[in-house]
């Protein structure tokens, strides 16, 4: 699924970021609203890593998402 998806669908997606990354609040993913950036942004700040890092995980999230 590409960005452009998620960012389309992000009511249905943020439960499926949820499970990914526990750690993120229902009012961070409220705030997101399906932005890339700010998604990678707060997972370096909850989970204390680097900000490439986080790129790869999202990279790695995005391209494995099913619906």
């Amino acid at each position: 699924m590409n960005w452009d998806q998620i960012s389309g669908q992000w009511k249905q997606v943020k439960g499926k970021v949820k499970v990914q990354w526990g750690k993120l609040t229902d009012d961070d993913l409220d705030v997101l609203d399906g932005q890339r950036d700010q998604l990678v942004g707060r997972i370096q700040e909850r989970y204390g890593v680097a900000k490439e890092e986080a790129e790869r995980q999202v990279d790695t999230w995005s391209r494995d998402l099913r619906h």
